[in-house]
């Protein structure tokens, strides 16, 4: 799919067609993403399908994904390209004897250098050259879906660096020239919020919030993630999902750990959520002593009755 041409209904099928329930406000974002060329910046809580979006859109428009993961401490060289000087170093190696003879005749030792500095554009090729996450995206023959995945995790410097190859998607290579993208890639940008994202990003990008889903999205996931958990189970597992991020947890269970719990029950051949069964798989969900203590505190009382979670 031509995401350039498609309308927002079609892009509301594509996502589907990947499995992926995408709401008004997503397939909007994806659409002005791709009508106006523009990155697009996603945050949200971890695990609400920021990355996910990347991968079903790359799947969606039959496009390469190429992804780039943030951590703290990325540089430039790790995120756009690295001279491989182990393969440069067994290349002279076996050029030994050429260099030799070229070398021989050389007067003195500046006439020597002089000789090999003339040789620098065999050692300092495309031959060479490592290309990153950034460079393969830019030098790619076709298009590509180029994920920055958790830019918040980066240094503010490295942010700075990125603003710069997302203003003309080109870079410079001091031995090489301007390297200019052949075909402009789709950027996905995603952001769990650890830090704030300079205002200058935000300006070049398009912007989408993900948040969790209420209950009856949530539910749709489930059902079609885990379609062998019990319609009724299916439902009591996202409501109880739904009531813990309602607690004040150091971290709330993700749609991530939903569909994870979810596939527990169904190997674990749950009937219901009864005190035993919720005491048992809760830490599939909470991933911290405080949240578990806290729901479990929260659980006290009496078990879990059908109109408690919501059945009829």
């Amino acid at each position: 799919m031509d995401m350039g041409t498609a309308t927002i209904e079609e892009v509301r099928v594509a996502l589907s067609g990947q499995r992926y329930i995408a709401s008004s406000d997503i397939c909007t974002a994806v659409f002005l993403a791709g009508r106006l060329g523009k990155p697009l910046l996603i945050e949200g809580p971890a695990g609400v399908g920021k990355t996910e979006l990347a991968k079903v859109w790359a799947g969606a428009t039959g496009n390469e994904l190429i992804r780039l993961q943030c951590y703290e401490g990325l540089d430039e060289a790790k995120a756009l390209y690295e001279w491989e000087y182990s393969k440069q170093l067994l290349y002279t190696q076996l050029l030994r004897d050429k260099l030799a003879e070229v070398l021989s005749s050389a007067a003195s030792l500046r006439e020597a250098a002089d000789r090999l500095a003339g040789e620098e554009d065999i050692f300092f090729s495309e031959r060479f050259l490592l290309p990153r996450p950034l460079l393969r995206a830019i030098t790619s023959d076709a298009p590509v879906v180029l994920l920055i995945d958790e830019i918040d995790r980066a240094d503010a410097e490295f942010e700075a660096f990125l603003l710069e190859v997302l203003s003309d998607f080109q870079v410079s290579v001091p031995e090489l020239g301007t390297l200019t993208a052949r075909h402009l890639p789709t950027v996905i940008l995603t952001s769990n919020n650890t830090r704030e994202i300079s205002e200058a990003l935000k300006r070049r990008c398009l912007y989408l919030f993900i948040d969790y889903p209420d209950l009856e999205a949530e539910l749709r996931m489930v059902q079609l993630k885990v379609p062998s958990l019990a319609p009724q189970l299916a439902r009591q597992a996202v409501e109880f999902v739904q009531r813990l991020r309602t607690l004040d947890l150091k971290k709330h269970p993700s749609v991530s750990e939903t569909l994870d719990w979810a596939r527990a029950l169904v190997e674990l051949n749950a009937r219901s959520l009864d005190h035993k069964t919720l005491e048992d798989t809760l830490s599939v969900l909470l991933k911290y002593e405080s949240d578990l203590q806290r729901a479990q505190r929260a659980m006290q009382g009496p078990p879990p009755s059908r109109n408690r979670y919501g059945e009829e």
